[in-house]
């Protein structure tokens, strides 16, 4: 066989051998370079996806209950030593040496930790002892007990400033085209000041816009986490109006549903943030409101095309459900009036943390427009380590009664409890758009982190 590839036979009557020329060897030798290439890429390539894989399967942050038992199974191949970040103490002494231990973990097969207090770990882990893996961080969280709501809630926000949502022209006196704000502000950007003058409505914008006389105005800006100030000089437009060229919000509304309230009449709600519509952006929160709100209306969820649930909302201090005292990508937060902590039908449930969710039945918690109720689910799928804080749960709604009312998952559930095996493990984030009978939820454990 080997002759094959360094000799060509030629009928020439009594038959000869005649070596290859040099092109030829030199394909043959850039043929076996080649191979070597696409053999070594392709074992670099399964090595790489089972290193990411175990990766994957370990999240950054592992939660465990203080004085409980808790079970972790991973079945992933690494190990290291798990210890409490050092404490930097003036002078070089440590005032808590019982506490400077280390504990090796090795989770390639089941283990049982129990912490005594609330408190902060890290856990270097490497695969098979040698190869570093991630650092993993161990935080003992306080064993809570959360109400389950399902709650229809009707919201209204204020934002902290004035939030620019667009930029545009606008024809002037002399029929030019104007833009004052093009190269100064932002989408996305909060006006908080005009002048060292607070401004928290747009109606307080537009005055002092219109009454400046053509002067420049200096605006104090939020843009990101920066506070910065920007010069512009509003133009006059075709009716005598003094405009700066930029469309702007300052409150927003909508229907959601309120995830739990814990034992101290506190709630969280939606398990994501509310975002602006026109920029995406999270709204950053002056303050905001909860209210009673009336399902009234169902559109139902198609492929393609998210359903979503109508409410009536009436924005009177008689229907005050609460107030919202934090909008962050995790969801709303905030504090329930004392009756309606004590309207929630459902009792008190211990937490499910990401490592005890199976895949498998479960129930969401919801109401359709009478009292909340009860929907059965699958879990197909829990993503410990995910980038998207909102979409650590992967779940199908299987209850035909919900899908034959709703088509699956649609806008106004967000927020609605998961709870599986009698505890509370998450919240529904999301629809899948092409898929409305599937969605994700966010653990229960983010929810705490606010």
């Amino acid at each position: 066989m080997y002759a094959l590839f360094f000799y060509k036979v030629y009928d020439k009557g009594c038959g000869s051998l005649e070596r290859l020329g040099e092109p030829d060897h030199r394909r043959v030798l850039i043929y076996k370079r080649f191979l070597y290439v696409m053999l070594t890429l392709g074992v670099l390539g399964v090595i790489f996806s089972l290193y990411f894989f175990m990766w994957l399967s370990v999240p950054s942050t592992i939660m465990i209950k203080a004085g409980v038992d808790q079970e972790l199974d991973f079945k992933v191949p690494a190990s290291g030593e798990l210890y409490r970040e050092a404490v930097e103490v003036s002078g070089g002494a440590n005032p808590f040496p019982e506490m400077d231990y280390r504990i090796h973990i090795d989770l390639g097969r089941p283990l049982t930790l129990r912490a005594s207090q609330v408190d902060q770990y890290k856990l270097q882990l490497r695969l098979f002892g040698m190869i570093p893996l991630k650092e993993v961080d161990v935080e003992v969280i306080q064993d809570l007990r959360l109400k389950p709501s399902g709650i229809p809630i009707g919201i209204y926000v204020r934002t902290q400033g004035v939030l620019v949502v667009g930029i545009g022209e606008f024809e002037g006196e002399d029929g030019q085209k104007y833009n004052p704000g093009k190269y100064v502000f932002q989408t996305g950007d909060y006006i908080l000041e005009i002048n060292d003058e607070e401004i928290s409505e747009k109606r307080q914008l537009i005055e002092r816009i219109s009454h400046c006389e053509g002067q420049e105005l200096v605006f104090k800006v939020q843009r990101g986490d920066a506070l910065i100030e920007v010069k512009a000089r509003p133009q006059m437009n075709q009716n005598g109006e003094y405009k700066m060229g930029i469309w702007v919000r300052d409150n927003a509304q909508g229907v959601g549903t309120m995830t739990y309230v814990d034992e101290n009449g506190c709630f969280g709600a939606l398990g994501h943030g509310i975002n602006d519509v026109d920029t995406s952006t999270l709204m950053s929160l002056s303050r905001g409101t909860l209210y009673h709100t009336q399902i009234i209306g169902i559109t139902r969820g198609a492929t393609g095309s998210p359903g979503e649930l109508t409410g009536f909302i009436e924005y009177d201090d008689r229907n005050i459900m609460g107030e919202i005292t934090a909008n962050t990508p995790r969801g709303i937060f905030g504090i329930c009036t004392p009756e309606i902590a004590g309207q929630v039908e459902y009792d008190y449930l211990p937490l499910g943390l990401k490592q005890e969710i199976q895949k498998g039945p479960a129930q969401i918690i919801c109401s359709l427009g009478g009292e909340t109720q009860a929907y059965d689910v699958e879990i197909t799928d829990i993503n410990l380590e995910n980038d998207n804080v909102n979409r650590g749960i992967v779940l199908e709604i299987t209850d035909p009664e919900l899908l034959m009312a709703t088509g699956g998952i649609v806008q106004g559930m967000s927020g609605s409890p998961i709870i599986q095996d009698d505890k509370l493990i998450g919240a529904v984030t999301h629809v899948l758009v092409q898929d409305p009978a599937r969605g994700y939820g966010i653990f229960i454990e983010n929810m705490l982190v606010h």
